[in-house]
């Protein structure tokens, strides 16, 4: 008897949790923008997308007085790290890296688009980084890393060795 009262406490419990579990799922799917009034970014261009090894370091000073801001590095950036002796890697999906923007990339020195906390780890080592080009800007905002180079929207990164060899 004993068996059976608790087999029965334990169907019981079981079919609570898997109510609870079911009424979490259910409700009226969410579509659109996440966050209204903010603009979403432009979903990638597979056709501009390159892979590249080279030095990951900290983009150089601009030599005007600016002031000494303090950044937070959850901010996306494109002026605070570079890419320096970048060599292309031949290693992209098919149908990735055919535009002509990705073809005439061959710069040794790209500025790094993205979040600083996804940089700061991998300074001054040698890493492989995946990304969008995008077009050389003719003036950089403030100096920071140079004119004429070109940027790369990261979207992966990886060290490949403790140092720039």
């Amino acid at each position: 008897m004993r068996r059976a009262v608790w087999f029965g406490g334990l169907l019981t419990v079981i079919a609570a949790c898997t109510i609870g579990a079911a009424a979490q799922i259910g409700g009226k799917p969410t579509t659109g923008n996440p966050t209204p009034g903010t603009e979403q970014p432009a979903p990638p261009n597979l056709a501009d997308r390159v892979t590249l090894i080279g030095c990951l370091g900290l983009a150089p000073k601009s030599g005007g007085g600016q002031s000494a801001e303090a950044t937070d590095a959850n901010t996306p950036s494109d002026s605070r790290f570079v890419l320096t002796n970048a060599e292309r890697q031949d290693r992209v999906p098919p149908g990735t890296g055919g535009s002509t923007l990705a073809a005439g990339a061959s710069s040794r020195t790209y500025r790094l688009e993205g979040i600083d906390s996804q940089f700061s780890p991998f300074a001054g080592t040698k890493v492989e980084i995946s990304g969008e080009i995008k077009p050389p800007s003719s003036s950089t905002p403030g100096g920071g890393a140079g004119d004429n180079v070109s940027t790369l929207l990261v979207e992966f990164v990886q060290k490949i060795a403790p140092t720039c060899l």
